[in-house]
């Protein structure tokens, strides 16, 4: 554990989900085509949609909306269903077909390995403190069996601006009724959770997973108040 500013009583603590407690890349990579497998198998018209199609319309979507990136739920389901009418269904099959595809999309998105001992960090961590998860992701912590370990989830979309925006911090501070600065966010990523948790007033902790530099990486723009390469580390602040 490295420190790099004085910390502060501590009275909560926020978590980032998607790379923070869990490796992220091979359960979304492995979402992705399963959710296409289902795009494909479910209309005639949609047999040889390719990824690429799917990227497409995302990104004409945020042309037109610069704001949709804030609920990547939302922005992937108007992506699908804008695919699928480009491919000719009605409107009808095109909305049960972006339905039935973010179901799948859910199921396969849940499929998440958590390491034990992120469960045992976790598990001692909300016996000393009230933990909540806030999240720019879609990840369930119910169906991602995280949920025993939060007091409440916080998602972009539904619950404020993606990080680095304060919208959630502020939230869950409220929602906590403590101070921003008795509460300690942790997260993998040096913009959403570092600069913007420090930004509003929060405590920071950096879970470095790649064995950088924090001297060295562009992205460290506030240093945070402490850092970390394991979860596990954080038990050390009992």
């Amino acid at each position: 554990m490295k420190f790099y500013r004085p910390l502060k009583r501590i009275e909560a603590i926020t978590f980032d989900l998607d790379d923070t407690l869990y490796d992220n890349y091979e359960v979304i990579r492995h979402t992705d085509a399963q959710t296409l497998k289902f795009i494909q198998e479910f209309h005639p018209a949609l047999a040889d949609m390719a990824a690429d199609r799917i990227r497409l319309m995302r990104a004409e979507l945020l042309a037109q909306d610069a704001e949709i990136y804030h609920d990547v739920t939302e922005w992937r389901r108007q992506a699908v269903l804008l695919a699928m009418t480009r491919a000719g269904l009605s409107d009808g099959d095109a909305k049960q077909g972006a339905k039935a595809a973010m179901e799948n999309f859910a199921y396969w998105r849940s499929k998440i390995y958590v390491a034990e001992e992120n469960h045992e960090a976790l598990a001692a961590l909300a016996e000393r403190w009230p933990l909540v998860a806030i999240t720019n992701g879609n990840a369930d912590p119910h169906a991602c069996g995280l949920s025993q370990y939060f007091q409440f989830t916080l998602r972009a979309g539904p619950h404020g601006r993606a990080k680095p925006y304060s919208d959630m911090y502020k939230k869950a501070a409220l929602k906590l009724d403590l101070p921003l600065e008795q509460i300690l966010h942790v997260g993998d990523d040096l913009t959403t959770d570092v600069a913007g948790s420090v930004a509003c007033g929060m405590q920071s902790c950096w879970i470095n997973l790649r064995e950088g530099n924090l001297m060295h990486i562009k992205d460290a723009r506030l240093l945070p108040h402490i850092e970390i390469s394991q979860l596990a580390s954080l038990t050390a602040l009992l």
